[in-house]
């Protein structure tokens, strides 16, 4: 007891001591745990015993390459369409003349867009490779937004940088296209008035072949023929 009394201060150290030790002894039980439970996780692997939970999950299906290709070339054919409907439509093109003038600077660049595209564009049943891919994915990225510029630029300013006889000319051919196309008129009538356009247009707009076959087609419909007549009895 006067031991005791005389050293109770020695507790405390003795104290930190032991939990000190205790808190070795449950450290090394805890890493001995982890260890065993690493050894049992790969036990589980080598004998095919079925994906654990800690296995990360695969990564996500990459989209075929064909796959990619098809959705590219659909972009590329909706801009190639929507140009269609200016260059092959006379009508459009008297209303928004900058989108067949290759001296405007946007359709200019609109233009060479398309040439890019196009050549990049794989033949029918080529696989392309990744690179080869991604660079016609940006070609037909420049054509779209190329375009865009082009159809906007060509909506705002119209037939602004004509001079009012030009303009006074357009109005006219626009005016003598309705009847060249309208089933309403005779033949000689949408004739005439074809010759018209075409000469009112001339020095102004160019029109490719196509949209000048396309016109024709329209023009030369006939109109429905009467009923014969009954025979006689």
């Amino acid at each position: 007891m006067e031991f005791a009394g005389s050293y109770w201060w020695l507790v405390f150290p003795l104290f930190g001591m032991t939990m000190a030790a205790v808190g070795r002894i449950s450290k090394q039980r805890e890493v001995a745990a982890r260890r065993r439970h690493r050894e049992q996780l790969e036990l589980i692997r080598v004998q095919g015993g079925g994906v654990v939970a800690s296995t990360p999950a695969p990564p996500a299906a990459v989209p075929a390459v064909g796959d990619d290709l098809a959705r590219v070339q659909a972009r590329h054919d909706d801009v190639t369409h929507r140009w269609l409907d200016y260059e092959l439509d006379v009508a459009k093109l008297i209303s928004y003349p900058a989108m067949s003038d290759g001296r405007q600077p946007l359709t200019a660049a609109f233009l060479r867009a398309k040439k890019v595209a196009d050549t990049l564009r794989p033949t029918a049943g080529e696989t392309p490779t990744p690179e080869r891919l991604k660079e016609y994915r940006d070609a037909v990225t420049d054509y779209e937004v190329a375009f865009e510029l082009a159809e906007r630029d060509a909506r705002r300013v119209k037939t602004a940088a004509f001079t009012p006889e030009e303009r006074k000319r357009l109005e006219t051919a626009q005016q003598l296209l309705g009847v060249a196309v309208d089933q309403a008129a005779t033949p000689n009538e949408r004739q005439v008035a074809y010759r018209r356009v075409r000469q009112e247009l001339d020095g102004l707009i160019w029109l490719s072949d196509d949209a000048v076959e396309n016109l024709e087609k329209k023009v030369a419909l006939e109109l429905p023929s009467a009923a014969p007549p009954e025979p006689a009895v």
